[in-house]
C-alpha cells in the first residue's frame, strides 16, 4: 500500500493517490483487474483506506485519487457537490486520469471497474456510462435527476441503499432498478431495510456522535455492509475479473 504520483494533463496538474496492490502470490500472480475507488464526502479517510485494501486483499489493483488533494473536508466538499450536480468539472477529469493511469500500469489487466461511496457513489453512477470502465458499484450515491440519459450504454452496475438513509432522498433503489431495466444494463441492487447512509463505513460517525448519526440517518450496519460487500466482490468476478480492454 503506497502512495503514488498520478500524471496530470493540460491544466490538471500531478495529484497523489493511494495504491493498494494484491499480494502476488497464489493463484493470482498479477496482472490484475483495476478498481478505482472514489471516496465518500468526508474524503479519503481511514475507512475508504480500508476498503481499498479489501478490494487488493481480493485481488484487484486498486487507486483511489484525493479529490481534496489533502485539504479539509470543509473546504471541498461543496465545490465536490458543485460538480457532481453539474456533472462536469475538475474532479471528473481527475478520475479519468486515475483510470487511465491504473489501466496503463504493467500489472494492471486494462479492465478497470469504479466503486463509489455517498458522494463518490453519485459519481461512479455518472462515470459508469462514460466509457473505460467495465462494472461498477455505486454505494448510497444520489440520483441524477437525466438518471435515463445518464444510464445510456452503461457498464453493469451493482448498487446498494440503505430504507433509513437520511441523505438520499426518495425510493433509490427501485428508481435504478427500473431505469437500468430499461436501459438493458446488467444489474444487482438491492435495498437493506434496516440501513442508514454509509453504512459500509465502521467510522463514519465517531461514537461520542453516535446518536446524532442515528437522527440524520447515517450510519454503519454490519449486517448489510457484509452482504453488500459480498455482492460488489462476486459482480465484479463476473464482469470485471474476465474482461479484457478493447
Amino acid at each position: 500500500m503506497q502512495t503514488v504520483t498520478v500524471p496530470g494533463s493540460g491544466a490538471l496538474h500531478d495529484r497523489q493517490a493511494y495504491l493498494a496492490r494484491p499480494v502476488p502470490t497464489g493463484p493470482q500472480p498479477g496482472p490484475w483487474p483495476g478498481v478505482v475507488v472514489i471516496h465518500e464526502a468526508l474524503g479519503p479517510t481511514d475507512d475508504m483506506h480500508e476498503q481499498c485494501d479489501w478490494f487488493a486483499a481480493a485481488g484487484y489493483l486498486t487507486l483511489m485519487p484525493d479529490l481534496y488533494h489533502g485539504k479539509p473536508m470543509i473546504r471541498c466538499v461543496r465545490g465536490a457537490v458543485r460538480q457532481l450536480a453539474a456533472q462536469r468539472g475538475p474532479m471528473f477529469e481527475q478520475i479519468e486520469a486515475a483510470r487511465s493511469y491504473l489501466a496503463g500500469r504493467d500489472d494492471c489487466t486494462g479492465a478497470v471497474g469504479v466503486a463509489g461511496y455517498c458522494l463518490g457513489g453519485g459519481f461512479a453512477l455518472l462515470l459508469a456510462g462514460r466509457g473505460g470502465y467495465h462494472a461498477a458499484a455505486v454505494n448510497y450515491g444520489e440520483l441524477p435527476q437525466n438518471l435515463d440519459e445518464v444510464l445510456a450504454g452503461s457498464c453493469p452496475i451493482v448498487a446498494s441503499y440503505g430504507g433509513r438513509d437520511g441523505l438520499v432522498r426518495g425510493p433509490a433503489a427501485a428508481t435504478l432498478t427500473a431505469a437500468l431495466d430499461r436501459a438493458g444494463v446488467p444489474h444487482d441492487v438491492r435495498h437493506y431495510p434496516p440501513a442508514r447512509h454509509a453504512f459500509i463505513s465502521r467510522n463514519v460517525v465517531p461514537s461520542p456522535l453516535t446518536t446524532i448519526g442515528k437522527v440524520l440517518g447515517v450510519g454503519y450496519h454490519h449486517d448489510s455492509a457484509a452482504d453488500a460487500k459480498r455482492r460488489i466482490l462476486a459482480f465484479f468476478d463476473e464482469h470485471l475479473r474476465g474482461s479484457t480492454t478493447g
